[in-house]
């Protein structure tokens, strides 16, 4: 058969997965990010590996599937999982009484959990405070780098074929005859623009996907939803600490090397390239953080930023921001007159191996050679080797596919 060109757009954790996943099924994989790789939402997560668990009450399926993920992670890439485990603590007498349905809606998604008291908790983690009621532990929460683990996808991929490029802006999306027939880029590194014909389409820009799309003229239900995290030097527990309650603000810190990351809140915004961190929620954050771990708002300020979600719906079709999915679609545009392009919309970075996965199926369908995947099976390599072939494929600088 002939080979297929497909380019992908967007340069983070999904687009990354993606080109792994059909570079391992041998396709020939453009990718296309505008700015730095990971530059957008993909870098700027606190980076829990979510075991499920906090989505298990209001979804047990996707809970499921984090879980599923967590694993398959842990044996592909070893050496980018930190296992810490996870804590839920009650701090107050009605998250206490949440832990039964929160342990049964884990034990119903095959999330392993135990109820431990709160001075067997501080046992554990010392700096919890002494308001803390009870808990629940939770193995299978754990942690990575949000650059190194999208780098050894991006590494993979590169090995098998792919060409990545940065500062490589999408200016238009060509259809032709009711399909996707090529991608217009502009070079900000040479400020020349390049024609690139492509026979799939594939974007994965995250919270920009609606504006990427709308280069083809369409139009996306997508609704950037912003969050702020902060973070503290110091380490204050091992182990991911989680309120025991429903999701919401300021109920997880994440340790980080030697940081500690308290996230996130969430609002919606109409523009993810408009996002300032509002000054008001940085005390906020602490405070929440101290209402688990008193020592946390005491420690020295490292950093306080915002990134956005590309959740599915408008903005004026929901209440709040939490009540948006954060499930993962892969819509086909074929209806609208533009067959081969893709447009990936939700998920989270727990799962995006499996989103890449989803992708390169529907792609493959689409293209009509079903070609087995193998992203579960086979290990990620080093993250550093992306180093070296991003500098080997940037030496010679070429839009096109030889």
């Amino acid at each position: 058969m002939d080979q297929k060109r497909i380019v992908i757009i967007g340069g983070g954790g999904t687009g990354a997965a993606v080109a792994r996943d059909l570079g391992l099924r041998g396709h020939s994989v453009l990718l296309l990010e505008r700015d730095e790789f990971t530059g957008g939402t993909t870098g700027r997560h606190h980076g829990q590996l979510h075991s499920g668990a906090r989505y298990a009450v209001g979804d047990r399926e996707i809970a499921r599937e984090c879980l599923r993920e967590t694993e398959i992670l842990r044996r592909i890439a070893p050496d980018l999982i930190e296992d810490n485990g996870g804590l839920f603590v009650a701090v107050t007498d009605e998250e206490a009484d949440y832990a039964s349905q929160f342990r049964s809606a884990c034990a119903e998604a095959d999330i392993r959990t135990e109820l431990i008291s709160g001075k067997q908790a501080r046992e554990i983690e010392p700096a919890l405070s002494q308001t803390v009621r009870c808990a629940v532990t939770v193995p299978a929460d754990g942690s990575f780098d949000a650059w190194r683990l999208p780098a050894a996808f991006f590494a993979s991929a590169m090995e098998h074929g792919a060409k990545l490029f940065r500062y490589a802006n999408v200016i238009g999306i060509e259809t032709s005859g009711g399909s996707v027939s090529a991608v217009r880029v502009l070079d900000r590194m040479t400020n020349k623009e390049h024609k690139i014909e492509a026979d799939v389409v594939i974007n994965a820009g995250g919270p920009w996907v609606g504006k990427i799309a709308a280069l083809a003229g369409l139009d996306m239900e997508v609704t950037p939803s912003p969050g702020t995290m902060v973070a503290v030097q110091g380490r204050f527990a091992d182990k991911v600490i989680s309120r025991l309650r429903p999701p919401n603000d300021g109920d997880i810190i994440v340790p980080q090397r030697s940081f500690s990351i308290i996230g996130t809140t969430q609002w919606i915004t109409d523009d993810p390239d408009r996002i300032e961190t509002p000054p008001e929620e940085i005390p906020r954050m602490l405070r929440l953080a101290d209402e688990m771990i008193p020592a946390f708002s005491s420690a020295p300020f490292r950093a306080a930023w915002s990134a956005a979600r590309p959740l599915a719906k408008r903005a004026y079709e929901v209440k709040a921001a939490r009540a948006l999915s954060r499930d993962f679609d892969c819509v086909h545009h074929k209806e609208e007159g533009a067959a081969g392009l893709f447009s990936l919309v939700g998920g989270k970075a727990t799962v995006l191996r499996a989103m890449g996965e989803i992708v390169a199926d529907q792609v493959c369908s689409y293209i009509g050679e079903e070609r087995p995947g193998s992203s579960d099976q086979e290990k990620l390599p080093p993250y550093r080797r992306f180093y070296r072939l991003l500098k080997e494929q940037e030496s010679e600088r070429k839009f096109s596919w030889i």
